[in-house]
């Protein structure tokens, strides 16, 4: 009989260890993100950033940038901290180094902001785009825009004669 209840001990202690908190999941999903978007926006070449594949469309640069904006509105919405004042996509410079730098930032701030809450913060109800949802709904549409507009730019590295990173699933 002792030995059953400690194989049980076992089993459950080792069920715990091995459970990871939703939180933990996003950040590591996010944290992934940023380094594949990082990906692209090194794969596209300086005078790439202008480049729309027709008039009617974003340029490579406004592309990144609303990934960016949308980061930042959907992930103030959910969380309740305050997103930096204007817009990636508005700014008169839009160089690599800059769309890289406000990109990248966006990602940080969606990680900051997932490291500040708890699995019980996912779960809260909130606003975003005037919709009711979870908090946890909105990081997941927020990480489903990003891969989106990411997955857009690739006929526009290719269209430059350069050569997209690959799936990074994992």
């Amino acid at each position: 009989m002792k030995k059953i209840a400690i194989i049980c001990m076992l089993l459950v202690a080792g069920k715990v260890a091995s459970a990871q908190t939703m939180t933990a999941k996003y950040i590591k999903e996010w944290e992934r993100a940023k380094e594949y978007t990082k990906e692209y926006l090194d794969a596209m070449p300086e005078d790439g950033y202008a480049l729309k594949p027709t008039p009617e469309i974003r340029s490579f640069a406004a592309q990144m940038d609303h990934l960016g904006d949308a980061n930042y509105a959907f992930i103030s919405a959910a969380s309740g901290k305050a997103k930096p004042d204007g817009s990636l996509e508005k700014r008169a410079d839009q160089s690599k180094a800059t769309v890289t730098k406000g990109v990248m930032e966006s990602y940080d701030f969606v990680i900051a902001a997932l490291k500040g809450m708890t699995d019980a913060d996912l779960a809260k109800d909130v606003k975003v785009f005037g919709m009711d949802m979870k908090a946890g709904t909105a990081f997941e549409k927020a990480f489903e825009h990003q891969t989106h507009h990411r997955g857009q730019t690739t006929p526009y590295i290719r269209m430059k004669g350069a050569t997209p990173p690959k799936e990074k699933l994992f």
